[in-house]
């Protein structure tokens, strides 16, 4: 079996330290503090600890995952790929479009694996969304809403649209076939600290006409992760929180008459999303496929985070 080092044991590092131990596909953490460092061998004594991330480039080890600050994806995932590793690297993949491409171009020149952590591709809800449009039942979707807020606690480091918008850009893109983006609205506030937008709004228009409108905010009253899709024979809504799918036989006709036949609850697997990621690399490492959020998916992702953020401070 291919194994992986971890590099970086934080707050969402140490959920795949977890995730590929148990998989029994976990080499070594890489770790720079100390603290963290001296609690991961504690926890896991048979695993190698390491506190410089070069020190694996020495080894056999076929794969790094990355879980550290966005600002160092760029600088750690080039130079994994120069020496010759596979790559799994959180989201967002990088801070700008032409560095994911850099990424993404070198993995597929040199036949490494890169894959970008886009959770939500994994989670069991979205891939029953994802094969119920490709059935065709709900008829072509014409728009998705997705909104992700709650009352949480701001960053210096990056805005809201960073930091929670790459989870609802990656299920937009999967679930309408990877369009291209023809054009771009944003809209950001800042009102807990200036220049970092805690409320933002997006919409997006893509060149098949279908359209997005995409809500993030970390200042909020409620807790709300939800996906709204807009179809031509059935809406569809998407609980994050309650993993619940329903599906509403809802539409307009030709006569422009409302058609409410009712509405049903999809049949969803209870699986952790994370752990089907983690699986989902290590059988693309074994089988060479790309990853379904491959560099390239990274990339898309990248480039409409980018241009929002450009639009917003034009």
């Amino acid at each position: 079996m291919n194994k992986v080092v971890v590099v970086g044991a934080g707050n969402w590092g140490k959920n795949l330290i977890k995730n590929f131990h148990a998989l029994n596909a976990l080499a070594g953490v890489v770790e720079i503090k100390p603290a963290l460092r001296q609690a991961v061998a504690s926890s896991y004594q048979d695993l190698q600890v390491y506190s410089d991330y070069r020190e694996v480039f020495e080894t056999d080890i076929s794969a790094v995952v990355f879980a550290t600050p966005a600002a160092t994806h760029y600088s750690l995932a080039k130079a994994a790929l120069a020496a010759g590793k596979n790559v799994f690297i959180e989201k967002p993949m990088t801070l700008h479009t032409q560095e994911a491409i850099e990424l993404a171009q070198y993995a597929d020149q040199h036949d490494l694996i890169l894959m970008v952590g886009h959770l939500l591709l994994y989670q069991p809800a979205i891939a029953w969304i994802r094969n119920h449009l490709i059935s065709g039942k709900a008829g072509k979707v014409l728009h998705i809403m997705a909104q992700r807020a709650k009352l949480g606690r701001t960053c210096s480091e990056e805005n809201v649209w960073w930091s929670f918008a790459p989870h609802d850009i990656s299920v937009v893109l999967d679930l309408l076939g990877s369009p291209r983006l023809q054009s771009i609205q944003a809209s950001g506030h800042a009102m807990v600290q200036p220049s970092v937008e805690d409320n933002v709004h997006v919409d997006l228009v893509f060149e098949n006409g279908q359209t997005s409108h995409i809500h993030v905010s970390w200042y909020h009253p409620l807790l709300q992760r939800c996906t709204t899709i807009l179809a031509e024979r059935q809406m569809i809504v998407y609980d994050e929180i309650t993993q619940k799918v329903t599906v509403y036989e809802k539409s307009i006709d030709a006569n422009l008459q409302n058609i409410d036949a009712g509405a049903w609850i999809a049949d969803v697997a209870n699986t952790q999303p994370l752990k089907l990621e983690c699986e989902h690399f290590l059988e693309c490492l074994g089988t060479r496929q790309q990853p379904r959020s491959n560099g390239w998916n990274g990339v898309a992702v990248v480039e409409i985070l980018e241009k929002a953020q450009d639009v917003m401070h034009s």
